[in-house]
């Protein structure tokens, strides 16, 4: 029998809503021009594609001129933490992130490892949350960045943005934010939060795929990222992916919207299914901070169950889930952020996040905790650990 597909993977990525699917069609078939040329046809793709930077700067409180359209996260966190590293190699060679950050990060900080420069790797609590006393002690005089994601897509803990803004503008260090799973989501203000750049992709709050934008304050001097024409303001060249833009601005303008009334029903329902898995699976953990993260982010382990069994068993039972982040799942190691934490190897293995939509409904995630229960009894009965495990603490 054909179970109904209940999507639980929303951190990995959204569908794209009809409205913004209606919206991007015409530039496809219609308004095909290139918004870089000079005749009145281009201006048709132009016009609509300044809105859209309009309206995101609007959203964080910036200037439309500190809006550059990329290709997604992922690029718009390595044109940060690189183009820093270039534009600032004068004054100092000296980085600061943290240990829990994605690997668009983690893997631009050790390539610049490789070329001279040092960074810092800040721990975190079992929360998932950096110490401000340590991020503050870890500044030099030579550091010129410090990159902290603005939430977890791992664990959904959402950091303390604002008062690590505070620090890095107080010692003159520059300040990025991977905002990658929060925009959308959680209301983000840059200059009260004294952000000086900030990633965000398309694809995580119901855009198109392969769009982005990076939002980079007009005092921080940063290089082109791809060199070529003068698209960008000549910081990245390329003709400009003007379906992708379009939707990516009507997703925004959604979500935004939408954003307290989603939040509000996300909740409700992850508040109501972890209450669900601790009282009726046992020996489970719940991690990332209990409020302070996403509204719509769900990570447990379950002790003595592997996590890529238990996604193959749900995945047979029509649910999408995952055991942390899309981009390392052909790895097997346990994820760094898990390690980070300080969860030991065996129960690491054990994790899976569950992320909701402000479609998932009360009765697919009941469903879904259902079927957990099933699974993860019919797992444990199969692990001879497990058997020793109830003897002992029985």
């Amino acid at each position: 029998m054909d179970h109904e597909l209940i999507y639980l993977d929303n951190a990995a990525t959204t569908a794209v809503i009809p409205e913004v699917y209606e919206a991007m069609k015409p530039y496809f078939t219609e308004v095909y021009s290139n918004p870089s040329s000079v005749y009145s046809f281009a201006g048709k793709a132009k016009k609509p594609m300044e809105e859209v930077r309009e309206k995101i700067a609007s959203y964080l409180g910036a200037k439309p001129s500190e809006i550059y359209f990329t290709g997604g996260g992922s690029e718009s966190d390595n044109w940060a933490i690189k183009g820093v590293a270039e534009a600032y190699k004068n004054k100092g060679k000296h980085i600061i992130t943290s240990k829990i950050e994605h690997h668009a990060v983690l893997h631009t900080c050790e390539w610049l490892e490789k070329n001279g420069y040092e960074v810092t790797y800040l721990d975190v609590d079992e929360d998932g949350l950096i110490s401000l006393e340590e991020l503050e002690k870890a500044i030099r005089p030579d550091t010129i960045l410090i990159t902290i994601m603005f939430a977890n897509n791992e664990i959904g803990t959402i950091e303390p943005i604002q008062k690590i803004g505070e620090i890095a503008r107080e010692h003159g260090v520059l300040f990025h934010t991977d905002a990658v799973q929060a925009f959308g989501h959680v209301p983000i203000q840059v200059d009260e939060m004294k952000i000086d750049m900030l990633s965000a992709s398309g694809h995580k709050f119901h855009g198109p795929k392969g769009i982005g934008f990076m939002y980079l304050r007009n005092s921080v001097k940063l290089g082109a990222l791809i060199h070529g024409g003068a698209q960008e303001r000549s910081r990245r060249a390329g003709t400009h992916n003007v379906p992708g833009i379009i939707g990516m601005g009507k997703a925004a303008e959604i979500m935004i919207g939408k954003m307290e009334e989603n939040s509000r029903k996300e909740i409700a329902i992850r508040d109501h299914m972890i209450a669900r898995i601790e009282k009726e699976i046992p020996y489970v953990k719940v991690n990332g901070h209990r409020e302070k993260r996403l509204p719509n982010n769900i990570n447990v382990c379950f002790r003595f169950v592997e996590g890529e069994s238990l996604l193959i068993m749900l995945d047979q039972k029509g649910i999408c889930a995952s055991s942390g982040s899309a981009c390392t799942s052909g790895s097997l190691d346990p994820s760094h952020v898990l390690l980070a934490i300080g969860l030991p190897h065996e129960i690491a293995h054990g994790s899976t996040r569950l992320t909701l939509s402000e479609e998932t409904t009360m009765e697919q995630a009941d469903f879904v905790v259902d079927s957990l229960k099933v699974i993860v009894e019919r797992m444990r009965s199969m692990s001879p650990l497990y058997d020793d495990f109830v003897k002992e603490n029985s």
